[in-house]
């Protein structure tokens, strides 16, 4: 330390040193630098290669000079700081977990490494996609902040399965890698109640009672609250591979968080190692897009957030479409040796649903050819990303398998394509709630959990940063049953399932997925963000306006007739195909195939003009699929009523002799907190649950007996002391 890396300000102090700390209350740097020398102990302090590279002084230091002893008395700097929540990690998790205790009126520091990558995209820029743009709406409903930065960021939108029932459509934004993550540190700098930190966590502080205190970082500060909220990606003990060789990293340019994992087996977790990768990232400047499909952006306007302040229409940039070839396959193929997978020496899992090139070859080798995907990275920036493309090739055979594929046979490669393998902690140690079973206070969220995509990131921090205030305000905590929402579907499948791959969403997971559309998740779930604070009440008043439209034009829907020779109805009887014998209303043509809302507004009853096109469509799905929506409900009051029936804390399932071993095992592990999540324990059948049940219910007339017996006695005790009495 020397005198220029103090900078005098007003009556602070900063000191610019890898502590980061802010001392208050002298204008004498020579003073505040003796001091400060003499309470750390710190003789230098030097920056080289990239490290910091210190030397401790003496444990007696020489006296200070004489003009030191000013009476400036530093031994009451503890070192300590006090919030009511902390979040660990600024991904898309961190981001929306530190949000939403914010905006519950909780104190929040939320730490990061590398406060420049807050809310990064490392992989693909992208947000949605099949279910996952599910999540990003009901996100939205409660009031978190993906869609709001992507509907702000975005490069190109298209709506995916269009052609399918609305249950799968699913809107895709390809977006601004480095706009996004400015707009979300934007958002989070700006928040009341939040404040950031440039830190790594590498211990966490638990007390007597197995409740968390708090986090101790690498520079020895300690960070108290009664919730911490974890939420470190793919950083625990990160290393990175190309081909053979790797390095310790969380990401590519990014140092991995080294500690906390072993402090957490120190704890009593259970932890394991999963592996992910990116492809390469080449210069769009040498591809030859002259033979290549283009893939454009949808012109209708389609957005993840249900509030329109949150649009920002833009100019959408093309995407363009190419294949693998012969030589692709024959270059992977004689090279397998050479990835850390097939070489062997990589042995954690990697995503099923997004599997690397090699992988695709070998898996599907009746395939001659795979799509793959050129997308822009940015507005501003030559960087293309390579999707369907990921491997684990040495470098020195990427670009030349890149230049295999037609248009770029003469690309630059701008960065090499890497996996990487990282710590994670089998999800199954949690509640519904996302707090740990063992440690009151401490939440896991993210890729933390085993799950991968920014958006399964997103959904677990928005409830655990939830929750996290709710824990620190002494509240009951928030779950969100599986059957409300594809949130609680991804929850559900991570606390009761032994997951040992990367868990991606998928609209399948979903038994309800016809009630849990994207179109609907407004009316789902926005009273739940509403009474938990995280809806402001311009939002809320909008969403309410928009509810009483949609229910008006149903019954406006329903109330007007036309005749059976009127043109509305013959025009619907010729594109469906379906003659009409009487007046009939329009509810009852909009169920017809291939009659859409447009048709009735061409013929003069298309409503009100305050009407959104989102507001039709939400309407027309309403009414057309009205039956299957019906049955589905009615499917779900069934089962319902059977699977919320709760499980006692203390049930010995060693002692339900009529279960297998394995599925006594599994929920002696698992803890389900009722029927329905033990049914979805992997290895507990439906004979095992009617056993449970039958056991519940023997053990339920048991208690009603002794209750019974109890109330008898009491009362005969009664009456032997009136009578005594009398």
């Amino acid at each position: 330390i020397n005198n220029k890396t103090l900078k005098k300000n007003s009556n602070s102090i900063i000191v610019t040193d890898p502590i980061y700390s802010t001392i208050q209350g002298s204008n004498n740097k020579h003073l505040f630098r003796n001091a400060f020398l003499k309470r750390t102990g710190f003789q230098a302090m030097t920056v080289a290669a990239g490290r910091h590279l210190s030397t401790r002084a003496s444990s007696s230091p020489s006296p200070s000079p004489s003009r030191v002893s000013s009476g400036t008395d530093w031994s009451n700097v503890t070192g300590e700081e006090h919030f009511d929540v902390i979040v660990v990690g600024g991904g898309h998790a961190g981001c929306e977990a530190a949000l939403a205790a914010a905006r519950m009126g909780v104190q929040t520091l939320l730490l990061s490494i590398n406060l420049d990558r807050i809310a990064w995209q490392p992989c693909n820029p992208a947000i949605g996609g099949p279910a996952k743009s599910q999540l990003v709406h009901e996100i939205d409903a409660l009031g978190g902040e993906m869609g709001r930065i992507a509907d702000s960021s975005y490069l190109q939108r298209r709506v995916l399965n269009r052609s399918k029932g609305p249950a799968v459509w699913a809107l895709r934004a390809q977006t601004d890698k480095k706009e996004y993550s400015a707009n979300m540190r934007q958002v989070v700098e700006n928040t009341p109640n939040l404040f950031i930190r440039e830190a790594m966590a590498t211990e966490l502080v638990v007390g007597p009672n197995d409740n968390i205190e708090g986090v101790r970082t690498y520079f020895g500060m300690v960070f108290r609250a009664p919730s911490v909220v974890l939420t470190t990606g793919t950083f625990m003990n990160g290393k990175i591979w190309v081909g053979r060789n790797a390095m310790p990293a969380g990401r590519a340019g990014e140092a991995p968080s080294l500690g906390l994992t072993e402090d957490l087996q120190r704890l009593g977790f259970e932890t394991d190692r999963l592996k992910t990768g990116t492809p390469a990232r080449v210069d769009r400047r040498t591809i030859d897009f002259s033979g290549l499909e283009e893939q454009r952006g949808d012109e209708d306007d389609r957005w993840f957030s249900f509030d329109p302040k949150a649009h920002v229409p833009r100019e959408q940039m093309c995407c363009h479409l190419t294949r693998t070839t012969a030589a692709t396959h024959q270059l992977v193929n004689e090279n397998l040796h050479e990835t850390p997978t097939y070489g062997g020496w990589v042995e954690a899992k990697g995503p099923r649903y997004c599997p690397s090139i090699e992988d695709k070859i070998v898996r599907f080798k009746d395939k001659e050819s795979h799509q793959i995907f050129l997308e822009p990275e940015g507005r501003d920036t030559p960087e293309t990303y390579v999707q369907g493309f990921s491997t684990g090739l040495p470098e020195r055979l990427q670009l030349a398998m890149l230049r295999t594929l037609p248009g770029l046979e003469q690309v630059r490669m701008l960065r090499p394509a890497y996996a990487v393998e990282y710590d994670f902690l089998p999800a199954m140690q949690c509640l519904p709630s996302l707090q740990t079973r063992s440690i009151q206070g401490l939440f896991f969220s993210g890729q933390l959990n085993g799950t991968t995509g920014y958006e399964e990131a997103a959904a677990q921090g928005l409830l655990a940063g939830m929750n996290a205030a709710l824990n620190a305000q002494s509240k009951k905590l928030l779950i969100l049953p599986r059957e409300s929402s594809y949130i609680g579907t991804l929850i559900d499948d991570l606390v009761t399932k032994d997951l040992r791959e990367p868990y991606r969403m998928l609209t399948s997971r979903s038994e309800h997925r016809l009630l849990l559309r994207a179109d609907n998740a407004d009316a789902r779930l926005t009273q739940l963000g509403w009474d938990a604070g995280l809806v402001t009440k311009d939002r809320w008043d909008m969403h309410q306006a928009k509810m009483a439209r949609v229910d008006e034009e149903k019954a406006r829907l329903g109330e007007t007739r036309v005749g059976v020779d009127h043109p509305l109805a013959l025009e619907c009887a010729e594109v469906s195909k379906q003659g009409i014998k009487e007046a009939t209303t329009l509810e009852v043509l909009l169920r017809r195939p291939h009659v859409h809302y447009k048709l009735l507004e061409e013929h003069g009853f298309g409503g009100v003009e305050t009407l959104s096109d989102v507001e039709k469509e939400r309407v027309e799905v309403d009414i057309k699929y009205s039956g299957f929506i019906a049955r589905q409900q009615r499917q779900l009051d069934q089962s319902s009523s059977k699977h919320a029936r709760e499980l006692p804390n203390g049930i010995d399932y060693f002692a339900i002799t009529t279960m297998c071993q394995e599925s006594r095992e599994k929920l002696s592990k698992f803890r389900p907190q009722n029927i329905g999540q033990a049914s979805r324990i992997g290895g507990v059948s439906p004979a095992d649950i009617t056993s449970l049940l039958l056991h519940l219910s023997i053990n339920q007339r048991r208690d009603d007996k002794k209750e019974k017996k109890s109330r008898r006695d009491v009362y005969r005790e009664k009456m032997k002391e009136a009578n005594a009495s009398v």
